[in-house]
């Protein structure tokens, strides 16, 4: 599947848009040249249903699962998600800051929020991604680094490599050979 990105607008033509709060402007002359990729399931490890675009809305009921109790205050988003059955959603416009790295460091520079574009993908560490959600993986990296020439296969990293210790996100079944292998590079820097 081919995807397009509108470099106008900041959107992705072939994602359902579902704007969320929790973004701001990048700081003036920053530019996107880092791609992160984080995992998500709401509840842990059960997958669909409203709740992720309800986090990143600040709609989450703390009532609806013991479990959204401890994060429905959170004010988070990300750029992007990627569902198991491959449905993607778009919450905040690539040439926006979306808060989806906390604190974080990549290559020396600290803020990644500042400079990254954050995908997450609907998954938990006890088992495999989709095949759908890497092809759609895939297709949105080719199409950001047609848009935006400073990213590039070596400039994406997991959320568990620029938050050492504090994030395992993508997670242990996160094929990163894999995802070398779609963008056509022999691998990405180690990070």
């Amino acid at each position: 599947m081919m995807l397009h990105i509108d470099t106008a607008t900041g959107l992705l033509e072939q994602a359902r848009q579902v704007a969320s709060p929790n973004q701001d402007e990048r700081p003036a002359g920053t530019p996107v040249d880092l791609v992160v990729v984080h995992g998500i399931s709401l509840p842990p490890c059960q997958f669909g249903g409203p709740w992720i675009d309800q986090l990143f809305t600040n709609t989450l009921d703390p009532h609806a699962h013991p479990y959204f109790a401890t994060i429905h205050t959170l004010r988070v988003s990300a750029h992007v998600l990627i569902r198991r059955d491959g449905e993607l959603v778009q919450y905040v416009p690539f040439d926006r800051r979306a808060w989806h790295a906390g604190a974080s460091c990549f290559e020396g520079r600290e803020r990644c929020n500042d400079f990254s574009i954050g995908i997450e993908l609907e998954g938990c560490d006890e088992l495999p991604y989709e095949d759908v959600q890497y092809a759609r993986l895939g297709a949105l990296l080719t199409a950001l680094m047609t848009a935006y020439p400073s990213i590039r296969p070596a400039r994406v990293a997991g959320h568990c490599h620029i938050a050492p210790g504090r994030k395992l996100d993508p997670g242990p079944h996160f094929d990163w050979p894999r995802l070398d292998a779609l963008l056509g590079e022999a691998g990405r820097a180690a990070v």
